[in-house]
């Protein structure tokens, strides 16, 4: 079974540091080499104690031997021990890092974005996955090629027929997994996957509960999620029970192994055995030499076998984490980092713009649009016509598949995106908010403004009443997704928060759809207050918000 892409590939993500890993796992070979004049020394020493011989007199130099060799043994593997968990963790914070600047990267449009649950569960569970892939498997590997062959080597001047004992019963271990090997590779990305499944499930609906409950589907709800707690478990449990299969059968073979090389000595040291020692009796140092080491010859393998289903989770994980890392799905432009903010004029020029969703019929097939500094311009059209797209495209939420897009001067590239956007401030259709309080979420990116500054915004938002009622004020705690506001409060929240984020352009993405008449009003009244001096880019249906606009441009699917 070749197995070496995927090796390669998990060899890729794991990158420069996991150079540690490595370093450690011929620490380990080296410690389980160790052991072979260990062996020698303390049967020599057995030998001499059980007959008096003249190497009773070497007794002490035996022992001595014996002592600074296991304690050289335990050094190194204490020091691999450390090397390789170092490495774990830097591999998988180096990962979390990539993949969080990955997921940022995302673009908010794309509907086919990796679902928040499975992020979680890719950026947590498949990431720590990777751990035990470079902590133990990667030194058992090199062990089961090194270890036992040496070991065998070491035993072929002793004794050939103990040596070829151990050669024959040792292959069957390897045969064994290699056979099972792509079962329990299939099952570790099943239950991976089912695991990303749940996560977003449980996630989707705890952010949806009250929806929930007042539909009353709270039943259908549980049914689904007891359906999917049911398949992670019935994976897991695939799993393990695979896991345990190989190890039950690998600790058979090693037994009889040992059980076979254990015969053989114990009857040659009776005299009941007269071959394999070269046409020489065995000695009792000899005897114990090849015993001692019979058990280590199969602990690489026992210990292979044990850390082989991290070998097929890590595989699974590794998918995973680089279906994110090497997702060709629509992303915005630039890092989505904070950024000094671009300069030039707020001039936006859209010049055959053309784009379409998923390689569907363009939504927008060669747009002209040319937006002047301080204009307050309305797009105006049905859904499908593409407002919401010339906003994300003016953002760079989204790359344009054809035509050009020019802001302040230049072409909106990976290079000016991030600054550019340090100049807008974004007033969507449903506002998001954290967890946290309401004054963190309103200096979201600004922490540092002023009391005054958050009440003069609060002000030109109509949202003082909306602090008011809060029973600590802006230090109350909202819930995710803003539970403890209303859909109106948190537009007019949304506006204050623009205008504390100090912007010269303002993208507004159907600000007063789903609110009534009044609450509409209000929102409208402090958007525009908000886009004096500044330009104001307005996608709407609301033909009587659109009026209060500069130009209206209306669109057509």
């Amino acid at each position: 079974m070749s197995d070496r892409p995927k090796r390669t590939h998990l060899d890729q993500l794991v990158g420069a540091e996991g150079a540690g890993a490595r370093r450690a796992a011929r620490m380990e070979v080296l410690a389980a080499l160790l052991w072979i004049p260990a062996a020698a020394l303390l049967a020599m020493a057995i030998d001499g104690l059980v007959f008096a011989t003249s190497g009773a007199d070497d007794l002490p130099f035996y022992l001595a031997g014996f002592l600074a060799i296991a304690l050289l043994r335990g050094l190194l593997v204490m020091q691999a021990t450390r090397l390789a968990d170092r490495s774990s963790l830097r591999v998988q914070g180096r990962l979390r890092d990539a993949l969080a600047s990955a997921l940022a990267r995302q673009s908010p449009f794309d509907t086919g974005r990796v679902a928040t649950g499975q992020a979680a569960a890719t950026l947590t569970d498949h990431v720590a996955a990777l751990g035990p892939w470079l902590t133990r498997y990667q030194p058992s590997r090199l062990k089961v090629m090194l270890v036992p062959a040496i070991i065998a080597l070491a035993v072929l001047p002793v004794s050939w027929a103990a040596s070829i004992a151990l050669l024959l019963a040792g292959p069957l271990i390897p045969i064994f997994m290699a056979l099972i090997g792509q079962r329990v590779r299939i099952a570790s990305e099943r239950q991976l996957s089912e695991l990303g499944t749940m996560n977003a499930y449980l996630l989707d609906r705890l952010q949806g509960l009250t929806t929930i409950r007042l539909l009353g589907a709270g039943g259908q709800a549980l049914a689904r999620l007891e359906q999917a707690a049911q398949a992670l478990r019935i994976g897991t449990m695939r799993v393990l029970r695979l896991a345990f299969l190989s190890s039950a059968v690998l600790e058979l073979f090693a037994a009889v192994g040992v059980a076979l090389v254990a015969v053989y000595v114990g009857f040659s040291l009776l005299g009941y055995l007269q071959f394999g020692a070269y046409d020489a009796p065995l000695t009792l140092a000899e005897g114990l030499f090849i015993l001692l080491l019979a058990p280590d010859f199969f602990l690489p393998m026992r210990e292979f076998a044990a850390s082989y289903h991290d070998r097929a989770t890590a595989e699974a994980a590794g998918k995973a984490i680089a279906g994110i890392l090497e997702s060709d799905r629509p992303a915005l432009l630039g890092e989505g980092a904070a950024a000094v903010p671009l300069n030039g004029p707020a001039r936006i020029r859209l010049t055959g713009a053309r784009f379409g969703y998923d390689g569907t019929r363009p939504v927008l097939a060669g747009l002209d649009l040319d937006i002047p500094s301080g204009e307050k311009l309305a797009l105006v059209g049905p859904s499908g016509s593409g407002k919401s797209t010339i906003l994300a495209l003016i953002a760079g939420l989204l790359r344009a598949d054809a035509g050009s897009v020019e802001v302040a001067g230049q072409a909106l590239t990976d290079e000016t995106a991030d600054g550019w956007r340090a100049r807008l401030a974004w007033v969507g259709q449903r506002p998001y908010f954290l967890h946290g309080s309401l004054r963190r979420n309103l200096t979201l990116g600004h922490p540092d403004r002023a009391l005054g500054e958050i009440a003069d915004a609060l002000q030109l938002a109509s949202a003082e009443s909306v602090v008011a009622r809060l029973p600590r004020g802006d230090a109350t705690l909202l819930g995710e997704a803003g539970q403890g506001i209303s859909g109106g409060e948190g537009q007019r929240l949304a506006v204050a928060r623009a205008a504390l984020r100090g912007a010269d352009i303002i993208l507004a993405d159907e600000p007063t759809a789903h609110l009534d008449a009044e609450t509409a009003q209000a929102v409208a009244d402090g958007l525009f207050r908000l886009a004096e001096g500044r330009t104001l880019i307005l996608a709407t249906h609301d033909e009587a918000l659109a009026a209060r606009c500069d130009r209206i441009v209306r669109l057509h699917p």
